[in-house]
């Protein structure tokens, strides 16, 4: 791997000491256009059928963009029999512009308007390269006469929209390789078209600053865009729009800061999708608005439905830690993240009203469609505190904070032997196992108790146990049939256990809900374990609680 036969990015914005972006916010949403349809299109393998792209077009529509690029229908014969068939189909809306994209080439031009015949409002979009690796290692031409294509194809938008009176045209212009093109030069050619097609305030018309190549630090084309925005006449005239790619991986935030430095519209694909490594993901810089409390103009809140209809359309897969979007952004594996998340889920309820501020998640899950069971998941790299969650929000146990770590133990031994994930089902399995109802060396074949008003050990219980397989007849009293239970056993053959702590609670709602008890208990070597009972009568759970943790010593 030789270094040395590249060179640090030559195009810099030359002592730009104006620049007002790095104290910006951006403070409300850019005008998006979706290029899924063409773009992204012709980076599958597999491009998109007619079909497909129908089935694709209709999500787009629903989830709100307004503008959105259907393809070059004059390079593609599938793309303009496309185009007809939305048109004709009715299924552009009034209030959507169809964007086509063509080179600035007389015959292409004309079959893009062929091919939008009847649309009510269109983006026609025209480019031609403008860098210096394509003027002299691909076409070979000079500045002048890479200005006078760029002029020409202006000229031929203005006489072929007179054709077609009957649809509201907007044009845009591309410097293709905006990223690898001198600034100035850049500012040259844009207002030579500009000053072809003369755009006001009430018709304005849309430059595109293409990052073709992502070639510099995202700062650089920040600069970039605020030295053009600020030195394009007419300003109030022209929409200046964005395309980043994501070849430095760097296409979501080079988009952010073009938005901080004066940029109003942005080209992108959803999660990323594009040549190389894609364009710029418009998903994640919706969603990033979202968070910071912008309505993000578009509409994500079924994210799964997304990506199924994404990965049906384009063959391409969505990855499980795709920003927003993946199956696993909104779990947590790591045992302190898992305690940070139940803690902040259980402050929620106390505040519900309050800003979303729960650690480790960005945004509710819900905001996107996704649910809460999932949050948390458990492997060999989880704790406590993700086994008490999953055992509350799943099946309805509330374990007292001292079980937590007791509870994780056997199921974080079964990870560590298998290697595998647990499914709540396998987690609540080992929980039963080994906490509920556990059986052992003792055994309670039945009780009775009564009560005795006014005595201070009020509750007197009889019992018939088995202890290692014997049976024998307890009595003990105590102010409940808890203590007067457990002070029986106390006589027969547990005198060195202490009762430390009990909590009980019903398991689900109504009349019929059974009832859980956690009981801690202490030997005479300091031994301390737990044990759950569950019973219809809170009574029969708590002594088989007791029960239960003896059978854990």
């Amino acid at each position: 791997m030789n270094h040395q036969k590249y060179r640090p990015y030559q195009f810099f914005v030359k002592d730009f000491a104006e620049r007002t972006w790095p104290s910006k916010t951006v403070e409300k949403a850019p005008v998006w256009c979706s290029v899924d349809l063409r773009d992204g299109n012709q980076a599958l393998p597999v491009p998109m059928g007619i079909e497909t792209k129908i089935v694709f077009f209709k999500m787009l529509k629903q989830m709100g963009f307004k503008e959105i690029e259907v393809g070059f229908p004059s390079a593609s014969e599938t793309e303009y029999n496309f185009l007809r068939r939305i048109i004709e189909d009715g299924l552009v809306d009034d209030d959507i512009s169809v964007q086509v994209l063509t080179q600035a080439r007389e015959h292409l031009i004309a079959k893009s308007f062929e091919a939008l015949k009847g649309v009510k409002k269109a983006i026609v979009h025209v480019y031609n390269s403008t860098s210096v690796q394509q003027r002299e290692v691909v076409f070979g031409k000079s500045k002048e006469e890479i200005v006078e294509i760029a002029r020409e194809g202006a000229a031929l938008l203005n006489k072929y929209a007179a054709m077609y009176p009957e649809t509201e045209f907007t044009f845009e212009y591309s410097p293709e390789s905006f990223t690898g093109t001198e600034p100035e030069y850049a500012l040259e050619v844009c207002k030579a078209v500009m000053d072809v097609w003369k755009p006001t305030p009430q018709r304005k018309m849309i430059i595109n600053l293409p990052a073709t190549v992502e070639m510099a630090t995202p700062n650089v084309y920040a600069d970039q865009v605020e030295w053009f925005s600020r030195n394009i006449p007419n300003r109030d005239s022209v929409l200046i729009s964005i395309h980043t790619h994501n070849d430095r991986g760097t296409g979501v935030a080079a988009s952010e800061l073009a938005l901080l430095a004066g940029a109003d519209r942005i080209e992108g694909t959803l999660f990323g999708n594009g040549e190389r490594t894609g364009n710029v993901d418009i998903l994640v810089m919706a969603m990033n608005l979202f968070t910071q409390g912008i309505d993000p103009g578009i509409r994500v809140g079924n994210i799964d439905e997304i990506v199924s209809i994404y990965e049906e359309c384009t063959g391409m897969t969505v990855h499980d830690r795709h920003p927003y979007a993946g199956k696993l952004v909104y779990t947590a594996f790591s045992g302190s993240h898992q305690d940070a998340i139940r803690k902040g889920l259980l402050a929620r309820k106390d505040r519900p009203e309050d800003f979303w501020d729960v650690p480790y998640l960005p945004i509710d899950p819900a905001d996107v469609g996704r649910e809460y069971e999932a949050i948390i998941r458990i492997n060999s790299q989880s704790g406590k505190g993700g086994v008490a969650y999953i055992l509350e929000s799943e099946f309805g146990y509330k374990l007292p904070k001292a079980m937590h770590p007791e509870a994780g133990a056997p199921v974080q031994k079964v990870t560590d032997e298998t290697g595998k994930e647990l499914a709540p089902s396998e987690i609540f399995g080992i929980f039963q196992k080994e906490f509920v109802n556990r059986t052992g060396r003792l055994e309670l074949v039945h009780y009775t108790y009564e009560f005795k008003d006014g005595e201070e050990e009020r509750v007197k219980i009889k019992a018939e146990i088995k202890l290692d397989g014997e049976t024998l007849h307890i009595k003990g009293h105590g102010n409940g049939p808890v203590s007067a239970f457990f002070e029986g056993l106390q006589k027969v053959a547990f005198e060195d256990f202490r009762f430390l702590t009990y909590e009980e609670h019903a398991l689900g709602g109504g009349a019929s809900a059974q009832a859980a008890a956690y009981i801690q208990l202490e030997n005479g070597a300091g031994v301390r374990r737990f044990g759950v009972g569950t019973d219809s009568s809170i009574d029969s759970a708590s002594i088989r609680a007791i029960v239960s943790a003896i059978n854990r010593f």
